[in-house]
């Protein structure tokens, strides 16, 4: 799905001289430039700066000089400016109108950066920062935020940049002057939101001088004829907490168009209902009155009784669909939950018919879950609500979706690493009640710990963005975005437009409101499972302990490419405690590579001195496992039970089972993170130490690499909201 871009309008661009004028007002930092008419005005002009000059033509309708050759840099005598001016005057065109040109002294310094502003119609005025110059469009490492933006928004957006390592000391010149650049930032926010004509402003290249001033050299500004705001939508009222607890805690369900075929969704939805021990009332409808799954059904609605259903759950075609909503709120729903197809999914005809539907809901007071949907599921009440497979273990994960396969993903990854869910539900073409409802719910449901959401089409980004920022202030919320939008990179005028593409934008969006955006079905489990189950990491120091080199290795390599994360350096005194517990061939550093030299207590004993040590924020830990997987071979083997096998296969795999128990009771006790990684949670699950981890209601990771991704998002939305209190 997509989103509408701005429709047709008429734009320009300022000279770069009104431009300059411009940005000036917001702080941004200029270079001291003369705008002169004729040739025998620049020489004296180059004359008063002194030193190299650089020379440009400078004309109202005149926007990519390097392009068109109007530049000359490093002009440093009087006939060589002559020379120059000349050779600009003379490649002026007679579309570019009334010409002049700049004379500006030469900045020079290693490092440029590009910095801008442009108003996407989907999120609105967006501030930009990245690596500049020539290779800026090549490189694209950029940052987006919404503007207007605060002061720790703008140091967070630097923060972004892959290479901020840039804005340190560098090849012998200073360091970058962050206050001058965050000033910048926040300049052009605040710009966006008195200007809503700017279309976008492009500074490129925003240059380091030696001393680590910027200093802009360049700047172009874009403006719309008419005024164009960010795409809205018009707001719906959002349902109250008693329609949302109707949809997920009902006192009875009610299942319409209920069937003794297995292969129909009436039967399926009504044998997941019973099937996974819901205790309220139940009731179904069927023509034939028969008898489905031992429940005796009812002909209509009108037949349950009143009082005794407040969810309906829907298996009937569209076309009965609104009497039904009649009948059902005669008898007491409040919420139906719609599985129903041939709606907005099915041109102008059911795009009406939905509009009916949700008229007839408001009217009655009904919330309306779909249409088009796959189910809810609610495990505080034991409800399985859906028409497909599989229901998951309890627990504090919520989740939202666009698409009712990833809720059926995500409910698969929970039965698969036991870390539960508290409430699922498939927003279908939520077309009274959206995604962000459902997350907003979530954010005040004392039985969910974290959102887990999956969307897909965006209609008003910016109103989005505001119903998920409200929601990630009270508990995490972990995002999967599918498809893009097409409307947010307006490259005609600017490298800004050009480096924003629509993902870049939401990405940024997300950043500023503290929602963690992820990439990948696994990555998101992963994340939501991890907000759900560890303590949130008070900083970002690290320390893996393995009972393999490699492990370690690769691992280590992953918190290093996390440029929020730190491999910590082993503090001396914590070497020596470690020192008495390993051989001396241990690694002596962190990875604490055990080399193979553990005993029966060395894995709980060494992990608790490092968890216990007051600057380790976080532990990985990798290994668990290799013990029961060779007691798997002896089990299978047919030497076993004889040999002495029987009481070492049970030891190795009372011996994996302490070390995940180890790690989930040093993190309750530490209220530091613990995460456990080995191949073997999903090649072998049955193996006693993921078995155990999955016992203490943890995940146990596929790899190292997942595990850092995982910590890498806690420590970002930690340090968020200690910013945010701050």
């Amino acid at each position: 799905m997509t989103a509408p871009s701005h429709p047709a309008m008429s734009t320009s661009t300022l000279s770069e001289a009104e431009s300059k004028e411009l940005v000036k007002q917001y702080g941004v930092p200029l270079a001291a430039e003369h705008i002169v008419s004729d040739v025998a005005a620049a020489v004296a002009a180059a004359a008063s700066i002194g030193g190299a000059v650089a020379i440009k033509l400078n004309g109202d309708a005149i926007a990519h000089k390097t392009e068109r050759g109007l530049v000359r840099l490093g002009v440093s005598d009087e006939t060589a400016v002559r020379v120059a001016a000349q050779e600009l005057l003379a490649a002026a065109r007679p579309e570019d109108g009334e010409v002049s040109l700049l004379v500006a002294p030469m900045v020079s310094g290693a490092r440029e950066f590009i910095v801008g502003m442009i108003r996407d119609p989907q999120f609105g005025p967006m501030v930009m920062l990245g690596v500049g110059g020539i290779l800026a469009e090549v490189i694209a490492d950029v940052a987006f935020r919404p503007a207007p933006l605060d002061v720790v928004t703008a140091q967070e957006q630097i923060e972004n940049l892959t290479m901020s390592d840039l804005l340190g000391e560098f090849r012998g010149e200073a360091a970058v002057d962050r206050q001058a650049l965050i000033d910048t930032l926040v300049g052009l926010g605040q710009l966006a939101a008195d200007h809503p004509e700017v279309m976008s402003v492009d500074i490129n290249p925003l240059i380091i001088d030696r001393s680590g001033r910027p200093a802009a050299v360049d700047a172009l500004v874009e403006i719309a004829q008419e005024t164009i705001e960010a795409t809205t939508a018009t707001a719906r009222p959002q349902p109250t907490d008693e329609q949302f607890n109707a949809l997920f805690e009902p006192s009875g369900v009610v299942v319409t168009g209920a069937s003794s075929h297995p292969g129909k969704f009436g039967f399926v939805a009504l044998h997941n209902l019973l099937a996974a021990g819901y205790s309220g009332n139940v009731y179904a409808t069927n023509r034939s009155g028969e008898e489905v799954l031992g429940i005796r059904t009812v002909g209509d609605v009108s037949d349950v009784p009143e009082g005794g259903a407040d969810l309906m759950f829907v298996c009937t075609p569209a076309s009965a669909n609104i009497q039904l909503l009649e009948d059902a709120a005669q008898r007491g729903v409040r919420a139906a939950f719609l599985t129903s197809a041939g709606y907005g999914e099915a041109g102008d005809e059911g795009r009406a018919a939905e509009a009916e539907l949700v008229a007839a809901a408001d009217r009655l007071g009904i919330l309306l879950a779909g249409p088009n949907g796959q189910g809810v599921v609610s495990t505080p009440a034991s409800l399985c609500a859906q028409i497909v497979a599989p229901y998951p273990p309890s627990g504090g994960i919520g989740v939202a979706s666009q698409s009712g396969n990833f809720v059926s993903s995500f409910l698969n990854l929970s039965r698969s690493t036991g870390v539960g869910v508290s409430r699922a539900v498939s927003a279908g073409n939520a077309a009274a009640v959206s995604v962000a409802d459902y997350l907003d719910f979530y954010s005040r449901d004392e039985k969910t710990a974290v959102s887990l959401a999956y969307i897909e089409g965006i209609t008003d980004g910016r109103g989005l963005m505001e119903r998920l920022a409200g929601a990630a202030r009270h508990k995490p919320l972990v995002v999967l975005k599918g498809g893009a939008t097409a409307g947010g990179a307006r490259a005609a005028a600017s490298h800004t437009g050009a480096l924003a593409a629509d993902d870049r934008i939401f990405d940024g969006a997300c950043q500023a409101a503290g929602v963690t955006r992820v990439q990948s079905v696994e990555e998101a489990f992963d994340t939501a499972a991890s907000f759900a189950t560890q303590p949130l990491p008070k900083g970002p120091n690290v320390v893996i302990l393995t009972t393999a080199g490699g492990w370690g290795v690769v691992t280590s390599d992953a918190v290093t490419r996390d440029s929020d994360l730190t491999l910590m350096q082993l503090p001396d005194e914590l070497l020596a405690q470690i020192d008495e517990h390993l051989p001396p061939r241990w690694s002596r550093n962190n990875p604490v590579d055990c080399a193979g030299g553990e005993t029966r207590d060395t894995i709980p004993t060494v992990m608790g001195l490092i968890a216990n040590h007051p600057d380790v924020h976080s532990v990985i830990y990798l290994g668990l496992g290799i013990q029961s997987n060779q007691a798997r071979e002896m089990r299978s083997g047919r030497f076993y039970p004889d040999h002495g096998l029987e009481r070492i296969v049970e030891y190795h795999e009372r011996q994996d089972r302490r070390f995940a128990e180890a790690a989930a009771e040093l993190s309750i006790q530490t209220g530091k993170p613990i995460l456990v990684a080995t191949e073997l949670a999903l090649a072998d699950p049955n193996n006693a130490g993921p078995a155990a981890v999955r016992a203490s209601g943890r995940l146990c990771y596929a790899t190292g690499d997942r595990a850092v991704s995982a910590l890498g998002h806690m420590w970002r939305y930690a340090r968020f909201q200690e910013r945010r209190r701050s």
